[in-house]
């Protein structure tokens, strides 16, 4: 497959390149930090982050992208269907 932007360097506004599926898990990080994660079906998103903040994200709707360098998707999170982008 020809791929014309193979000459450039990726960077963070760029699009993602890959992709993995996301399970909840309170003493497990994410193979992969993330660069976003999609919400298939909305509710709470509690992450931490790549410098080791803990956040949640509250009344996050279906089809939500947000864009968060995550090491962990904590078990309180409700949303589900969450897909991490790299």
């Amino acid at each position: 497959m020809n791929d014309v932007f193979s000459s450039r360097a990726g960077g963070q506004e760029g699009s993602a390149t890959g992709g993995f599926a996301i399970v909840a898990d309170n003493d497990a990080d994410l193979d992969t930090t993330t660069r976003a994660i999609y919400v298939g079906t909305g509710g709470t998103l509690a992450v931490a982050l790549q410098r080791g903040d803990i956040l949640t994200f509250h009344n996050v709707p279906d089809g939500a992208l947000l864009p968060v360098r995550a090491t962990r998707v904590l078990e309180t999170t409700t949303a589900t269907q969450l897909v991490g982008l790299y």
